[in-house]
């Protein structure tokens, strides 16, 4: 990743916002007063009005008694649907799947397809699909002490009120729905990249593979998931080229499917969360 220029006001804004919730931790401050730093950070370091875009207003009518989520981001003049729900548990709690569940919870019952899951310390970014059923899809997490200043930078940022605002999250989640691992899978194990594989081994090494190799050698690397997908992609080897002087008709290219020719992978390399 390339290092994203900090200026010295964000890097400021940073700093005050780790050194927040550490003491958060350190002292077991409650959910409660957790909220309010975080308050304090969209607006710090995601360009948010505290007082026009975040909102408490937002209550989730379930059985018996109404329920809150923490707050609610509403960019648009229509406050009826928030833009993004915002889960806050305490800085010293451990995030799970049940606050991920509630989180969701909320986000359907209000009709928003943005969540955001935080204890201060680290941030989760959720997308609801409101098909039946609802499915939620963890798109980024982030940690606000660990994580490097330039990768927070690019994370608040993709959350921050002028991104939202031009309709970046949408875009995001576009981008993750095209970098599949069955798309990507799918590119790697194609006819013209086998070939620029071949090409790329046999000018830095002399050696000659065969597209069969590359494909065995390809699947080594790949993890469980990814083999997964690779199973259901067709593969199409490029042709060896016609000896010299003879003459050949034209040749269709061979397509084999990947576990006519399975190879048991060495290592396997993991949320995807």
């Amino acid at each position: 990743m390339s290092k994203i220029p900090i200026d010295k006001e964000t890097k400021k804004a940073i700093n005050d916002a780790k050194a927040m919730i550490e003491e958060a931790i350190r002292t077991d401050i409650s959910e409660a007063e957790t909220s309010r730093r975080i308050e304090v950070i969209f607006e710090s370091l995601m360009g948010y009005n505290r007082f026009k875009h975040i909102t408490s207003e937002h209550a989730i009518h379930a059985i018996g008694d109404s329920d809150y989520c923490d707050f609610a981001i509403c960019i648009e003049e229509d406050r009826k649907v928030p833009t993004v729900l915002i889960e806050i548990k305490k800085a010293t709690m451990e995030l799970a799947e049940k606050h991920l569940k509630q989180t969701a919870s909320y986000a359907i019952n209000k009709g928003c397809e943005w969540a955001v899951l935080t204890n201060g310390k680290v941030w989760q970014l959720y997308h609801i699909s409101f098909g039946q059923p609802p499915q939620t899809t963890i798109l980024d997490s982030w940690d606000l002490i660990e994580d490097d200043p330039a990768v927070i930078v690019e994370k608040f940022t993709a959350i921050g009120y002028k991104n939202v605002k031009k309709g970046g999250l949408k875009q995001i989640w576009e981008k993750s729905n095209v970098l599949t691992t069955h798309n990507v899978v799918k590119l790697i194990v194609s006819e013209e990249s086998i070939s620029m594989i071949r090409r790329g081994i046999k000018k830095s090494t002399d050696v000659n593979v065969s597209p069969e190799e590359i494909v065995g050698a390809i699947r080594h690397i790949l993890n469980e998931a990814a083999l997964g997908e690779m199973d259901k992609v067709k593969i199409c080897l490029p042709n060896k080229k016609p000896a010299a002087k003879k003459a050949s008709p034209a040749v269709v290219n061979t397509c084999a499917p990947p576990q006519e020719k399975p190879v048991t992978p060495t290592s396997d390399v993991n949320k995807s969360e």
